[in-house]
């Protein structure tokens, strides 16, 4: 696999993860998902989930295993949030190695095949997940409320640079 195909994700989500159904892992034939969390499930500057992520944690988890694994150093939030989920998490991931992701996965005692890297960026959670040979899921960014205007440079800028290089990033 070149670097170039490591960039390209296995499905291009186009929405938030909330729309990630239980179908749509059933046709994929995942039965285990590993979650970024900043701007994937909550929005950079947030410390609790929403009643709708709660919601969405409870639907998926009859049908999949999940865990957290974030390249936030921060004890305190990350704990905070996987304990409102009642999820196990791995900090400090330092994502796109894969050493962390490979810890998940194995706590999961499911085959990589199996199991979904789901992130909202290509450079990180994507080229991991790739990396692993996991089936990678590329979501949007979750907006921060706390921010009048969505802005994501970084992603923005893997993107573009990405559509230059060739991968597709159209939708389901």
């Amino acid at each position: 696999m070149s670097w170039l195909s490591n960039l390209q994700p296995d499905l291009v989500l186009g929405e938030s993860i909330l729309n990630l159904t239980p179908d749509i892992l059933h046709r994929k034939q995942l039965k285990g998902l590993v979650l970024d969390v900043d701007q994937t499930l909550v929005p950079m500057t947030t410390r609790a989930v929403s009643g709708e992520l709660k919601q969405w944690v409870e639907e998926i988890r009859t049908v999949a295993a999940l865990w957290l694994v974030s390249n936030n150093l921060s004890e305190n939030r990350i704990g905070n949030i996987a304990n409102s989920l009642d999820l196990p998490y791995i900090l400090g991931a330092r994502k796109p190695s894969r050493r962390k992701l490979k810890r998940a996965v194995e706590a999961m005692g499911l085959p990589v095949e199996q199991v979904a890297m789901v992130g909202d960026r290509l450079f990180t959670d994507v080229l991991a997940g790739n990396r692993l040979g996991m089936f990678t899921i590329l979501v949007e960014p979750i907006p921060d409320p706390a921010l009048p205007v969505v802005l994501h440079p970084t992603r923005n800028l893997e993107v573009w640079l990405s559509q230059a290089l060739g991968v597709s990033l159209s939708g389901k």
